[in-house]
Formats: C-alpha cells, structure tokens, sequence
C-alpha cells in the first residue's frame, strides 16, 4: 500500500523499446528489482491477445470479428510481485500459451492491426496509476512503441539493440524458434505504431554488454529513486 515515504519521493517513469531478444525483458525485470518498480511487459500483452482471438478461431483478416471480440473483451490488472499482469475477462494467459508456436508466428500480424493497438492504448497508459496505487517508487514498460506512442513523455526512455546473429542466440536459448530478421521486418515495416527510436531515446548495445552492466547503466541514468517495498 501506498505510504508518505513512497508519496514524498519522485515517481520514475521509464520506457524502454527495442526489437526480438534485444534484451528489454531481462533488463526491466532486474531493474523492476533493483528499484522498486512495476514492470510491465506490453509485448505479453500483443501475445496474450493473439492467443485469445486465435482461441475463438479468429484470424488477423477477420476484421468484423475482431472488432466484435474486442468490444466484449475487458482488460484489468493483476500484479505478480513486481509485474503487472494483464487479464482479459479475469483470465490470465499461461506462459506456455504465450510462447506457441501458433502465438509466436501470428503476434506480429495481429500487433500491426490499428484496432487492436487501440484496444491496448488507455489499458498500457493506465498502467502508471496502477504503480501509484500499489506504492512502487515508479514504473518501467518495455515494448516497441513505449517511448515513441504510450509514453512519449516518460522522463527516461532508451532503445536497447544488439546484432541479429547475438539475438538469435538470444531466442534459441529461450528454446524459441521464431525468425529475428522476420520479426524486424514486420514490427519495423507496419504503418501502425513501427517499431523505431524515438527521438531522444538513449540507444544501448545490449550486444556488448552484460545484462547487469546494462541495469547499472540504466540506474546511474535515473538515479535510485527509493527502495520500499511495494
């Protein structure tokens, strides 16, 4: 619960992008850890609802029945320790279920649908009053258009990359099959939200660095903003 230490303290805002196995997840969760922040991952939340429209045998053309699965469709928030997990209709995606085969070759089609963005848009901006009225001392979000759409004006936004081949190995260690360059490739070229820099972000190579030089980085940026638990 919030308390007057957590309130009398900066509330941190960081938003962090970047393509496939760049490195934002591993980086978010430690830094989630190591600052007393609400992680939110938004990319579970593009592959939760892949899952969900595929289960009702919903493809990414079928744009009448996407619309209407949409519209009946609630989204709320249950938090995980420091992670916020997104529910849809009180349910909540099982790992295994967010990283099938079926998931992992259809999410980037479905993420690059304007309605579903949408869809997503209020429920990710959300997620910072979330952080407040659970007492963490901010909030980190990791995506592909963090700092460029949801929060464009998060104090501190960064774009982590790493070369294709880094990557790769990255993906095949998750036990993870799906192509990088492919992937890229779409989340890049779509005309909705593509994946990209933003302007002023801090570009990171998570190629020749440590995960934990990374988070030391990242938090010599910032600052520590405070170490209550939430």
């Amino acid at each position: 619960m919030p308390n007057e230490m957590t309130h009398s303290l900066p509330f941190y805002i960081i938003a962090i992008d970047g393509g496939a196995a760049s490195g934002k997840s591993s980086t978010a969760r430690a830094l989630a850890e190591r600052l007393n922040l609400l992680h939110v991952d938004t990319g579970s939340h593009y592959r939760a609802l892949t899952h969900y429209l595929l289960s009702l045998g919903i493809e990414p053309d079928a744009k009448s029945q996407l619309e209407r699965a949409l519209r009946e469709l609630t989204l709320s928030t249950a938090l995980a320790g420091r992670a916020a997990v997104m529910q849809m209709n009180g349910q909540t995606c099982a790992e295994a279920d967010l990283r099938s085969p079926a998931v992992n070759a259809n999410v980037s089609q479905f993420a690059g649908i304007p309605a579903i963005r949408q869809a997503l848009f209020e429920y990710q901006r959300a997620q910072t009053e979330v952080a407040r009225e659970h007492g963490f001392c901010g909030i980190v979000m990791e995506g592909r258009d963090i700092g460029s759409v949801i929060l464009p004006d998060a104090p501190h936004r960064f774009f982590l990359f790493a070369d294709p081949k880094t990557r790769s190995a990255r993906r095949a260690a998750e036990g993870q099959s799906d192509s990088i360059s492919a992937r890229d490739a779409m989340d890049s070229g779509r005309k909705t939200a593509p994946l990209l820099c933003p302007e002023g972000a801090i570009k990171i190579d998570t190629g020749s660095l440590s995960l934990e030089a990374v988070v030391e980085h990242i938090s010599q940026l910032v600052g520590e903003p405070c170490h209550e638990s939430a």
